[in-house]
C-alpha cells in the first residue's frame, strides 16, 4: 500500500513509501492514518478487490459496537469468508497482495477473541495486521496480550494489538492516572506487539452525557479533552507509542463537492481556525479537528465514512519546511542552529523527538511544498 492513491497525479517533494503489515513497526505505527471502521457483517470483498476507495489503506471489521450481540456469529463467519475470498483472488491473479489494506479485527471481548482466533487458519494470517481490544484496561489488558503472544507463537507471524482506551476506569479523574500508568506497564512488556493506541472519545462523551455538535471539535468538550490530554501525556512521552485521534461523526458529501474557487492562496490552518467556510460544515469541522489533532500529537484518526480518507491522510503529509528542519536536527550533533529558512532556531536536543516524528510522517505520507498544497493533495 501507499498513501494518497486517490490523487495519483500529485507531485510530492518526497514521495510516500510503500508499506504493508511486514513493514518495520517503527514506521508502520505511523502508517495507519485514516482507519475505517465497519460492521463485521458487511460484505467488503468487492470493495477491496476493485480498490473502490483508492485511498483506503487500513480498515477494521468490528465485532463490538458496530454489531448487535446476536449478529456476532454471523459477523465471524463473514470475516472468515472474506479472508478466504481474498486468498482465492490472490491465487487466481485477480488481486495483488500489494493492494491489500492493513486489515484489523475489533474483537468484542477476551472470550470472543479466543473463539474467533480458533476459526483462523495459517493461510489467513498474512492478510491480518492485528486486533483492536475495546475498553482496554488494567484488568483485561494482560489477558488480551497474553492471547496475542500465544497466537503469534502459534502462527509464527506478526499479529499486532491495538488497545482502545474508552472505559470508565480511564474516564474518571480520581483514578485515571493510576489506571493509565498500569495500562502502560502492560503495553511496555509487549511493546513490539503494540502498533497503536486508540481512543474512544464517543464512549468518553457518553459517560458524561455529552456529544460534540458539528460546529465543535472534541477539544471543546472539556471532560473529554481532559482525558485525551492525560492519555497523550502518558503514551507519547519520548515517542513511546503513536496515539490515534478520535472518530469524527459527521459527513455531508455529494459527488460535486468542491472547495470554493476563491481559495487558491488561503492558509488552510488560519482559515479553519477563523471558521471561514471552505467546503461545508461537516468537512470543515473534520479538517478543523484534524489540525488540532496534529498539533496535539495524534497520528491518524478513526473514520466511519470513506470521504474522510483524503483529509485524514492528506493532513499528515509533511511540508518542505518541516522536513528540512527535521532533517537538519536529525543530522546535527548538538547545540542551536538557524533553520534552513532562516526564520527560526532549531535546538537540537529539545527538538529531536519532534524531528523523529516528522521524519516518520514524511516517509509514510510524503513531503509537500507548502501548506498551500494541502488543498491540492486532498483532491476534491
Amino acid at each position: 500500500m501507499v498513501h494518497h492513491k486517490y490523487n495519483p497525479g500529485f507531485q510530492f517533494v518526497v514521495d510516500p513509501e510503500d508499506f504493508n503489515k511486514y513493514t518495520e513497526r517503527d514506521l508502520l505505527q505511523y502508517c495507519l492514518g485514516a482507519t475505517m471502521y465497519m460492521p463485521g457483517t458487511k460484505d467488503f470483498f468487492n470493495a477491496i478487490l476493485t480498490s473502490k476507495y483508492p485511498g483506503l489503506t487500513s480498515m477494521v471489521m468490528c465485532f463490538e459496537d458496530a454489531c448487535r450481540e446476536e449478529d456476532v456469529p454471523e459477523a465471524e463467519k463473514n470475516c472468515i469468508h472474506l479472508l478466504d475470498e481474498i486468498n482465492e483472488a490472490i491465487a487466481k491473479g485477480t488481486f495483488d497482495y500489494k493492494d491489500m489494506p492493513l486489515l484489523i479485527f475489533r474483537v468484542r471481548s477476551v472470550e470472543q477473541f479466543k473463539r474467533f482466533a480458533r476459526m483462523l487458519r495459517p493461510e489467513h494470517i498474512h492478510l491480518i495486521t492485528g486486533f483492536n481490544f475495546p475498553k482496554f484496561n488494567s484488568v483485561n489488558g494482560a489477558r488480551y496480550f497474553g492471547l496475542l503472544e500465544e497466537y503469534n507463537a502459534k502462527f509464527g507471524e506478526v499479529l499486532y494489538g491495538m488497545p482502545i482506551l474508552e472505559d470508565r476506569r480511564v474516564a474518571y479523574k480520581e483514578h485515571r492516572m493510576e489506571e493509565l500508568v498500569a495500562i502502560k506497564r502492560i503495553l511496555d512488556e509487549r511493546k513490539e506487539l503494540v502498533l497503536n493506541v486508540r481512543v474512544g472519545a464517543t464512549d468518553f462523551s457518553a459517560i458524561f452525557g455529552a456529544r460534540r455538535d458539528i460546529n465543535y471539535t472534541i477539544y471543546d468538550i472539556m471532560t473529554v479533552r481532559d482525558i485525551l490530554m492525560d492519555i497523550l501525556n502518558v503514551y507519547t512521552r519520548d515517542n513511546d507509542y503513536t496515539v490515534s485521534g478520535s472518530v469524527w461523526e459527521y459527513f455531508r458529501i455529494n459527488m460535486s463537492m468542491k472547495f470554493q474557487e476563491t481559495l487558491p492562496n488561503i492558509s488552510l490552518k488560519e482559515s479553519l481556525l477563523r471558521r471561514e467556510p471552505l467546503v461545508n460544515d461537516a468537512v470543515d469541522g473534520l479538517m478543523r479537528e484534524l489540525i488540532l489533532d496534529k498539533a496535539n500529537g495524534f497520528v491518524g484518526k478513526t473514520i466511519i465514512h470513506p470521504t474522510h480518507i483524503n483529509y485524514v491522510n492528506g493532513i499528515q503529509a509533511v511540508t518542505r519546511e518541516e522536513y528540512e528542519d527535521a532533517y537538519q536536527i536529525m543530522n546535527t550533533s548538538g547545540g542551536v542552529i538557524k533553520s534552513s529558512n532562516a526564520n527560526k532556531m532549531n535546538e537540537i536536543g529539545p527538538h529531536r523527538r519532534w524531528a523523529e516524528r516528522i521524519m516518520m510522517r514524511s516517509r509514510a505520507y510524503g513531503v509537500i511544498e507548502s501548506e498551500g498544497e494541502y488543498l491540492k493533495l486532498f483532491g476534491v
